[in-house]
């Protein structure tokens, strides 16, 4: 942007002020003609040498170092008093609250180096406009908040600290941040309060987003005395291209298995990329996978291995996100899994889990609701047999030590809530990318009636219609829970035309593989960065080696309940736990996240906090930074040095 111009004399001044460059130019042109004087030793002064060697007024005008710093001075001040200057943004004074995404989608190349560069980049210039008084704290956030650096007016301190944010794998939510930054700038008053009222001790702050966007609008927040700005980072079409979904079959009587996975171009054109299957570190297969714009393709390898085995999918060719082009898979070794299926009577559900395909994968087991006061059930669900128990209709007093899925009920943990009753619901979305979704269609799916659901934290919608998620999943120790939020059958009358669809055997076959292929309590489920990984291996021993995916090795001890915890899982790859047996106890940590791998940039007028629309300049005013301090400063620096190099030629 060219400066604006603001002249600071008038004309009659600019026109002696013009004169003077020239005036200094005619002054090397003249002679002064001096009077001769014979005195001893004149060789020695060699400037008056000079002089005498020139007789006339005029001479010709030779090159000088002092006639270009005078001309370089006078130019100088000249434009110091057209007092050039730049409209820009100005930080205003007071408190800030900078919030710095860090979640996986900001190690996208799209802008050089990273995202998180760029956005540690723009949040230090904000720091640098902060004036005297002014305090600034900053917050990491992805799927959880961290205060990096409490209030602090220190600039230094704020650059280290930010400076000091790791890049990590996870997923971004604005939830805990929001309610990191509201807990400052509103006291006494929580995220989650309805009311609106203001505090005495109330301290107003700024708070600049400084992300992608890559996150859900936080609905139920009120900003209180938050004004926001959202500062986007990014390109809005990126090229990318991501597995989404990664799975494994369970063995056929054959002895064969398959390995699949979906591949998904978030970018704006069509792509090619080569896609590699690596088995226990060596290459294996590969397939050349075309990828038009805006859409998925799938994949399929074939595994004639039966035994324990690690895979690894790999993207081939490079793009702005290097996390999502690789995935893994740990292959247990095949055993049938043990279903017990509790319902008052739900044949289409008795009947798909009950095939010839069925049956290889689980044995199932069916009872009635009244077999959940027994004590056989409760030695049954305190033990460590069950790899699954399908709740329809029906609830037990307290969880079972196995994996659950409730059809038409909640879990009676306290965890999982629901909305009221919703007639004829419409299905608007899966989440086509999991395991029990894999080649399930449900667009065409009719519910009667349905309870939307409230996922618990760390949990995933896998079927959402306009009014919330219908079905879900989230992790409990070393199981995962589902809920199906609508019945399949009602006093022997059908609620859904679900079972009358191909998708519904499907979805049983994949329930019997996700939960019974693994083998129970041996390794959880494909884990997303930062969720704790919940570890049952057959060893006595209290405290056991695992080996990180970059070789790092870190004691995990066992807990009172006999499981092993481990949270540190922000690596992406194999993490390997050294039981003493072989194989050891192995887990994948995947990315496998679209909203991750979906890079285009939200737009400010995009972004809603509670209901608010963010904008992208409510905290910035409108200023001049002007320059003509700097040019004086630099006429300052000119004449000094023409000063010393005029004394070095009369003195040396």
């Amino acid at each position: 942007m060219w400066p604006e111009w603001t002249s600071m004399l008038g004309a009659w001044q600019w026109a002696v002020l013009a004169a003077v460059p020239p005036l200094i130019v005619v002054l090397y042109f003249l002679k002064l003609k001096r009077r001769p004087l014979e005195v001893p030793s004149t060789f020695l002064w060699r400037r008056s040498l000079e002089d005498l060697h020139v007789n006339s007024l005029w001479q010709r005008l030779r090159r000088s170092l002092l006639l270009w710093l005078q001309l370089l001075l006078m130019t100088a001040l000249i434009l110091a008093l057209l007092r050039p200057s730049w409209t820009a943004s100005q930080l205003e004074g007071g408190r800030s609250i900078f919030l710095v995404d860090n979640s996986a989608s900001m190690a996208a190349r799209d802008v050089k180096p990273t995202r998180l560069d760029e956005a540690k980049r723009v949040v230090a210039g904000l720091i640098d406009e902060m004036g005297p008084g002014d305090v600034a704290m900053i917050v990491a956030f992805s799927d959880a908040a961290q205060v990096a650096q409490s209030f602090t007016g220190n600039r230094q301190q704020l650059h280290r600290s930010l400076a000091a944010i790791p890049q990590t794998h996870r997923s971004t939510s604005l939830a805990d941040a929001l309610r990191v930054a509201g807990g400052l700038a509103n006291p006494g008053r929580s995220a989650s309060d309805k009311q609106d009222f203001q505090p005495a001790d109330t301290v107003p702050s700024k708070l600049f987003i400084a992300s992608d966007g890559r996150f859900e609008d936080v609905k139920d927040f009120a900003l209180g005395n938050l004004n926001p700005v959202f500062v986007p980072i990014g390109t809005r079409e990126a090229d990318n291209q991501a597995i989404v979904s990664m799975g494994a079959s369970a063995p056929t009587t054959a002895g064969g298995s398959q390995l699949y996975a979906r591949i998904e171009n978030f970018g704006p054109a069509e792509r090619s990329r080569e896609v590699s299957l690596f088995i226990n570190g060596e290459l294996a297969d590969a397939q050349q996978l075309s990828l038009p714009a805006g859409q998925s393709r799938g994949v399929a390898f074939r595994l004639d291995a039966a035994g324990p085995a690690t895979t690894e999918l790999r993207l081939e060719g490079g793009d702005a996100l290097a996390a999502d082009d690789r995935a893994w898979k740990v292959l247990e070794a095949p055993r049938r899994a043990n279903v017990l299926l509790i319902t008052p009577g739900n044949e289409p559900l008795a009947f798909a889990l009950t095939t010839g395909r069925a049956s290889e994968l689980a044995r199932v087991r069916q009872q009635k609701p009244d077999y959940l006061q027994t004590p056989a059930y409760a030695q049954e669900a305190a033990g460590d047999e069950l790899d699954l128990v399908i709740y329809d209709r029906c609830a037990p007093a307290g969880m079972p030590q196995a994996s659950t899925l409730f059809i038409g009920r909640l879990p009676p943990d306290g965890r999982w809530s629901a909305s009221a009753m919703l007639a004829a619901p419409q299905i608007v979305d899966t989440n086509a990318a999991h395991p029990l979704l894999h080649l399930v269609e449900m667009s065409n799916v009719l519910v009667a009636e349905a309870t939307p659901l409230k996922v618990p934290p760390g949990g995933s919608s896998l079927i959402d219609s306009g009014s919330g998620p219908l079905f879900a999943i989230a992790p409990r120790d070393a199981f995962e829970d589902c809920v199906l939020g609508f019945e399949i059958v009602r006093e022997g009358q059908p609620q859904t035309n679900w079972p009358l669809k191909l998708s519904f055997p499907v979805f049983a076959l994949n329930l019997l593989e996700y939960f019974g292929s693994g083998g129970h309590q041996r390794t959880p489920a494909n884990l997303r960065p930062g969720q704790i990984a919940v570890l049952a291996p057959e060893s006595t021993q209290r405290s056991l080696t695992l080996t990180m995916p970059d070789g790092r090795k870190q004691a995990v001890s066992r807990g009172k309940d006999r499981l092993f915890r481990f949270a540190d899982t922000d690596e992406l790859g194999i993490y390997e736990l050294d039981t003493g047996s072989v194989p050891d106890a192995r887990f994948a940590v995947n990315l496998l996240d679209a909203a991750e791998s979906r890079l285009g940039v939200r737009s400010e007028q995009e972004l809603k906090i509670g209901h608010v629309a963010v904008s992208s300049q409510a905290n910035w005013r409108v200023g001049r930074r002007e320059a003509w301090r700097w040019l004086v400063l630099a006429a300052l620096a000119i004449l000094v040095l023409e000063w010393y190099i005029y004394n070095r030629r009369v003195y040396v």
